[in-house]
């Protein structure tokens, strides 16, 4: 939910972790590798297991079928209801300051059409996420479904009350802009865990940061300047 600032060939591959079990036919395999390489890795994003999943997850499958040939290009793309698919740069970004080893449960703010879930389903135990659209919430459920991550778990909801139920959470990754980060996810975090978040009003710099909970205390690192859609609640969207 990102506004920041080829040789192709036909190949049978297996999605991972979600989609280990469906065989799909993938002609955008070699297309996703140049991206890795020339968007992700040559800007500094090393995590091998963050990388791969890059490579696995087909983005083309998220997006609307007219902006298909734009599925790989450097840059977030409208999906609807007013939101974005994120700059695949950006997906990884986030990801590796997760730092997931592949046994966490993370809370995933902003669902969107459901891109980053099925990144991090790919290196974690269970994706629990949030999508305050409710059109995009079925969709991404349905999508998911479809392609088989089978350990994403989709809510229409309200992502500044978080998943309750669920709690707690090693790792909780935002992806929409809140102004200050929501007391009510912090207290859904483990203490060990991270928080990953772009931190910033709407048309003001946003910074991409991550809140580290040691001690029951949140320990903040500042990254890069990033620009979100900001993130929303429900009794806002309905005034």
């Amino acid at each position: 939910m990102l506004q920041i600032i080829t040789p192709i060939f036909v190949i049978f591959v297996l999605l991972g972790c979600g989609g280990r079990n469906a065989k799909h036919k993938d002609d955008y395999a070699q297309t996703r590798k140049t991206m890795v390489k020339t968007q992700i890795a040559s800007r500094g994003v090393s995590d091998p297991r963050v990388l791969k999943a890059m490579e696995k997850v087909p983005r083309h499958l998220f997006i609307p079928k007219h902006l298909i040939d734009e599925a790989y290009s450097d840059y977030p793309l409208p999906i609807s209801e007013g939101q974005t698919i994120s700059q695949p740069y950006i997906v990884a970004r986030m990801t590796e300051l997760a730092q997931l080893k592949g046994d966490e449960k993370v809370l995933e703010i902003g669902t969107g059409s459901g891109y980053q879930a099925a990144v991090l389903s790919l290196l974690c135990k269970e994706v629990y996420t949030i999508e305050i659209v409710e059109k995009l919430a079925n969709f991404a459920e349905q999508k998911l479904k479809e392609l088989n991550y089978h350990n994403v778990y989709v809510r229409y909801g309200d992502g500044y009350l978080g998943w309750t139920q669920a709690q707690p959470f090693d790792v909780i990754l935002i992806t929409c802009a809140p102004p200050t980060l929501p007391e009510s996810l912090i207290v859904q975090l483990k203490n060990g865990g991270r928080i990953v978040a772009p931190i910033g009003e709407e048309y003001a710099t946003q910074i991409l940061t991550v809140f580290e909970k040691i001690d029951n205390k949140l320990v903040k690192t500042e990254h890069e300047p990033v620009r979100f859609v900001p993130m929303k609640g429900l009794i806002e969207q309905d005034k």
